[in-house]
């Protein structure tokens, strides 16, 4: 189940960079495409939080999963 939410985040991310560039050529306008790449990095930087490993060789999503099961 995480991983598809990790993969619709990711998804989200995408669309919010292609969305910022096509509103940002369409109206010229900068801080509403600003904010929504400003999004797009926050959301990638969760993901990334959750699937790096840490210094131990272990995911944090990996943990997320096993004390799930238990």
């Amino acid at each position: 189940m995480t991983d598809i939410v990790l993969s619709i985040v990711m998804l989200a991310a995408l669309a919010l960079v292609v969305g910022a560039f096509v509103l940002w050529r369409r109206t010229g306008q900068m801080k509403q495409p600003a904010l929504m790449v400003v999004l797009a990095v926050i959301a990638v930087l969760n993901v990334l939080i959750l699937t790096v490993p840490t210094s131990s060789g272990e995911a944090p999503i990996s943990q997320i999963k096993s004390a799930g099961e238990g």
